[in-house]
């Protein structure tokens, strides 16, 4: 039965024995129990949260965050984590986390096998507090761009996870991952469904895009792929928002 499902039951038998809605496990109960069951997380949670909330408040930022955003950039092996107080203001860089590996080329991931980091924009899909690799946060790949472009059987299981080895994902050290999962933990249990993680080749800048031009002058198609994701890129550089994300029924991004 999933979380959505015993959530009901819950309710259910709450009405039966006399008990209040108010007094019955809600889905965010559920969700924190289940993740504090793990030694890793308690670990973690210990260690670090104390660390962001004196890192924030420095910041001038609430804590704990329900509006942050992780933005990747695969040449550099850089992951900025950036918040906000409310929906109305600009996000702050708080802390740029080094990610130990990235295997495969510059470029999206377009089938199983092809050992490639994703490019595009995503979000946490998932909390996995049992995972080989300490902890990890699995992104949502694919995307509707991805499933439209990509060729067969597409892959997917791309994580932000412990362990400091990869083969098409964005591993930390385990002290890094304990520390973005206790950000993302409270992010999530303080009301923020849609974690974003956009992931890009590189800082599209100018010099970026003069080294994405000068190392693959001939690729066409990851040209264009870099030319449609710069939008986004651009639009937050400028206005430290977010764009709403959206496609074209070809599956290219669309601002």
């Amino acid at each position: 039965m999933g979380n959505r499902g015993y959530f009901i039951w819950v309710l259910i038998v709450a009405l039966i024995i006399g008990v209040t809605p108010a007094l019955a496990q809600t889905e965010t109960d559920i969700f924190r129990n289940a993740q504090f069951q793990s030694p890793r997380v308690t670990d973690a949670w210990r260690k670090y949260d104390d660390t962001l909330f004196k890192l924030f408040t420095r910041k001038n930022l609430h804590w704990p965050s329900s509006d942050i955003y992780l933005r990747a950039f695969k040449a550099q092996n850089e992951m900025e984590l950036w918040a906000r107080n409310n929906e109305t203001s600009e996000y702050k860089l708080v802390k740029t986390y080094r990610i130990c590996a990235i295997s495969g080329l510059l470029g999206p991931k377009r089938y199983q096998g092809d050992r490639q980091v994703p490019e595009g924009y995503y979000f946490i899909d998932e909390f996995n507090n049992k995972s080989e690799y300490y902890l990890s946060l699995l992104v949502s790949y694919p995307n509707y761009s991805d499933k439209i472009v990509g060729a067969g059987n597409l892959g997917g299981d791309i994580y932000i996870h412990g362990g400091c080895v990869t083969i098409g994902c964005m591993p930390m050290t385990n002290d890094g991952i304990s520390e973005i999962y206790t950000l993302c933990l409270n992010a999530k249990l303080s009301g923020q469904e849609n974690i974003p993680v956009h992931i890009f080749p590189t800082r599209m800048n100018k010099n970026g895009m003069a080294y994405l031009n000068r190392e693959f002058p001939n690729d066409v198609i990851r040209q264009q792929f870099w030319n449609d994701l710069k939008g986004g890129f651009d639009y937050f550089e400028k206005y430290h928002k977010l764009l709403p994300v959206m496609y074209t029924p070809e599956g290219r991004y669309a601002y």
